[in-house]
């Protein structure tokens, strides 16, 4: 008997509605992604949630949105004589990324009210998706939170890292939360496994997403385009800035080398693991799991020391920031394969 044909027709259309949500969250990173690249996420330096979603219409209001992007420091330090055309360029970056926010927060709130409407929403489902609706409304307020960094300091022509490591880890664990949903209503049974094959599981699930925190700091601070070298840092096996003066510990969140040696030690662990666990767990009923998320690894490793020595062009490290994405998603579907019952019940 096929997987499908053991769920309910509602079951299979809320399926359906989470699998649209993931596909527009995954690109909703990617296209932030490409914002944070081509250094956008600057232009716009107001967060209006209703009026905002209308671009400038004339010629007009393009001068008036240039005027303010001509306060920042962005522009004062970095981009002093931009024209309109060039500014222009970097506006549509950053309004197509908060324009498909709002489509995103649209098909979730219209597909919660139609499932609510049609009564196949049982009581724990529903407390679930309105979780996975208020995570995306947050995730719109930190994404203003992140902007207004580089847009209210006198000297800052960037958001702060650790704002922006914040806004995608949310993302990050919204499209997670989307995976795990989707997987507890598609009634799968799901095997008895060893208990070091389920902590083991976790610990992989915890390390990836240290990892992609890591990586996002690294992106924040464009360490990735500076100590381009692999496998030592500038000829050093540890960078001797690893603590920069002035900094100090804060060199952990703030410093280009401390970051990228983390995110570099991290993912080595993360592969050996990866690796160990496939062949420990190679008897079990997780052993494709395993198997494929060593593979999801290790291209993700490989991918990454080329997005390095090439210094980070935008191509190679979007690829590398999907990837990161899938890899995760794979960490998800892992644990959600070695742990017990759904954790929500599947509508009639």
């Amino acid at each position: 008997m096929s997987e499908t044909s053991k769920i309910s027709p509602s079951a299979i259309w809320i399926r359906r509605w989470l699998i649209l949500v993931g596909l527009m969250v995954y690109a909703m990173i990617l296209i932030g992604g490409a914002t944070r690249l081509t250094d956008s996420g600057l232009s716009i330096t107001e967060w209006n949630p209703v009026s905002g979603a209308l671009p400038p219409l004339s010629e007009s209001a393009w001068q008036v949105e240039f005027a303010k992007y001509q306060q920042t420091a962005e522009y004062q330090f970095v981009n002093q004589g931009m024209s309109l055309a060039e500014f222009q360029k970097i506006f549509w970056w950053e309004w197509g990324h908060r324009f498909f926010g709002r489509m995103i927060g649209l098909v979730a709130v219209a597909g919660f009210a139609f499932f609510a409407i049609r009564r196949w929403l049982t009581k724990r489902l529903t407390w679930h998706l309105v979780a996975l609706i208020g995570l995306g409304g947050l995730q719109g307020a930190i994404g203003w939170w992140m902007v207004a960094s580089g847009i209210g300091e006198t000297t800052r022509v960037d958001v702060a890292p650790y704002r922006l490591m914040t806004h995608f880890m949310l993302a990050l664990l919204i499209i997670a939360y989307v995976a795990w949903l989707w997987h507890d209503l598609g009634a799968k049974a799901r095997p008895m496994v060893p208990d070091l094959a389920r902590t083991v599981a976790v610990v992989l699930l915890v390390a990836i997403f240290l990892q992609m925190a890591a990586g996002a700091l690294v992106a924040g601070l464009d360490a990735g385009r500076s100590y381009n070298d692999w496998p030592l840092m500038a000829g050093e096996i540890v960078p001797s800035h690893y603590l920069e003066d002035g900094l100090g510990g804060r060199s952990l969140f703030e410093g280009r080398a401390a970051t990228q040696f983390n995110h570099r030690l991290l993912a080595y662990l993360i592969w050996a693991g990866s690796l160990a666990s496939a062949w420990a767990f190679r008897s079990t009923p997780l052993r494709q799991d395993f198997r494929w998320l060593a593979i999801l690894v290790t291209l993700q490793a490989v991918w990454g020391i080329l997005t390095l020595v090439h210094a980070a062009p935008m191509n190679l490290a979007l690829v590398h920031q999907g990837l990161g994405v899938i890899v995760t998603l794979a960490a998800v579907r892992l644990v959600w394969r070695s742990r017990g019952a759904p954790s929500v019940s599947l509508p009639a």
